[in-house]
């Protein structure tokens, strides 16, 4: 066991003899036979526990096993309680998600205030083999069936090399005892269930079974590292920046040129919080569908005519009053400024109009554009709406939704802002003085 882990660890560069490494001890077989292999290898380790009181009292059992070990290991413990189910109401997830996320987040922060290198974690090879048929039987893609990495970031798995049956018997013969969670001795969720069932009966069929499944898992990470490494360039090649809007776009025709759309879709818009069944959704309406829009908790996705644009999703906008001139804050990002003056400088700019002073009745008002806004564009006699306006110069939904315009006492749009003035309040010879209106920062 010490020689097999000492190598695996060898191999991977998981650990250095120099640093502080912190062991994650529930107090169970794994983080047990973890904590103690670690110390036998010369390693300088201390460990850390969370107690999230969702067992009663095995909850209260488990930390003070984890106490009188660390004080028989003479290891310094780091100790912590939470409440998941606080944190699962207010992220809207499962209490078992809610209890990972504040898990791993203290690690992290533990590591980082005491200057340890690595978190250390108890996985074993049978966790690897679970996790792959967990992610098959949830169809999931290549990502899902590449097991458990040995290392991520500050996180690493020395004991993936072991079962846990090794990791037992490692136990046994050194006459260490350990705690066992009774809730993974019932056959009441997935993994349990694959555990307890699905996997016995494999074994019966191939009794190596893990071990073939944790090759097949290593194998397809390292075909994942090739397909990651084209996605990325491929990512770096068509996903292009607005940064006038802070929106992500990709051209369709593009999206046709790859090989696997679908491949590229979800590569790029997972990390944003699309789930695969949006994604298929999305490369359904590819063509013919212009105008659908998506939502994950974080960004909007819209199919425009030729583009597939992705923003965050955007607080909205509350309109302000301009009572007089001066300088106004509409968000923290967009200012406006209004200003009188005597001498006839008219502007060329998008982002700042000049208009005939006399024509305006203050109060002004700057807002969102809204259903049913109408206008007389500049070099046009009619009214016409504002958003057919928007349509004919090729706007996307989004730039629409975030459309501002300026308005007078009346609410008749003087400015739909950055495109075009109101044809009935431009400068003429007869106007003695203008009123200047500049957005300060851009949309």
């Amino acid at each position: 066991m010490l020689n097999k882990v000492s190598k695996y660890i060898d191999e991977n560069c998981l650990l250095s003899h120099e640093g502080l490494h912190v062991v994650g001890l529930s107090g169970g077989s794994d983080s047990v036979a973890l904590l103690h292999v670690l110390k036998q290898l010369g390693y300088h380790v201390e460990a850390a526990h969370c107690n999230f009181h969702l067992r009663g009292a095995e909850s209260d059992r488990d930390e003070a096993f984890v106490k009188k070990l660390c004080s028989d290991f003479d290891v310094k413990l780091h100790l912590v309680h939470f409440k998941p189910e606080d944190y699962a109401i207010l992220h809207k997830v499962s209490i078992e998600m809610a209890a990972r996320d504040l898990r791993y987040a203290y690690f992290r922060q533990l590591c980082q205030d005491i200057g340890a290198e690595s978190i250390c974690i108890g996985h074993h090879r049978d966790d690897v083999v679970e996790t792959f048929l967990m992610n098959l039987l949830r169809g999931s893609g290549i990502h899902g069936l590449t097991g458990i990495k040995a290392k991520n970031g500050i996180v690493v798995r020395p004991l993936l090399c072991v079962s846990r049956q090794d990791i037992i018997n490692y136990l046994d013969s050194i006459g260490q005892d350990y705690v066992t969670d009774s809730s993974n001795l019932v056959d009441d969720v997935l993994r349990n269930k694959i555990r307890l069932d699905v996997l016995p009966l494999l074994k019966e069929i191939n009794p190596s079974v893990s071990e073939n499944i944790d090759k097949t898992a290593s194998y397809l990470q390292e075909y994942d590292k090739i397909i990651n490494n084209e996605v990325e360039r491929e990512l770096e090649t068509i996903v292009h920046q607005d940064y006038s809007s802070e929106a992500q776009y990709v051209s369709i025709p593009d999206l046709n040129k790859l090989p696997s759309q679908e491949v590229f879709l979800y590569e790029w818009l997972s990390p944003l919080g699309f789930n695969r069944a949006q994604i298929e959704q999305i490369l359904r309406h590819l063509v013919g569908m212009p105008g659908r829009v998506f939502k994950s908790r974080s960004h909007a996705l819209v199919i425009d005519r030729d583009r597939v644009i992705v923003e965050h999703q955007k607080d909205p906008i509350k309109p302000i009053k301009i009572p007089e001139t001066g300088h106004y804050y509409l968000t923290d990002k967009i200012s406006f400024k209004f200003d009188i003056e005597d001498i006839i400088n008219i502007s060329k700019s998008n982002n700042c109009i000049t208009i005939d002073k006399d024509l305006i009745k203050f109060p002004l008002r700057v807002r969102l554009a809204e259903i049913g806004d109408s206008f007389c564009p500049l070099g046009m006699e009619g009214h016409k709406l504002v958003s057919d306006f928007l349509t004919d110069l090729k706007v996307s939904l989004f730039d629409k939704q975030h459309q501002l315009v300026v308005t007078d006492a009346n609410d008749e749009i003087i400015w739909v802002v950055g495109r075009r003035i109101d044809n009935r309040y431009k400068v003429t010879k007869h106007t003695s003085s203008i009123l200047r209106i500049t957005l300060c920062n851009s949309l």
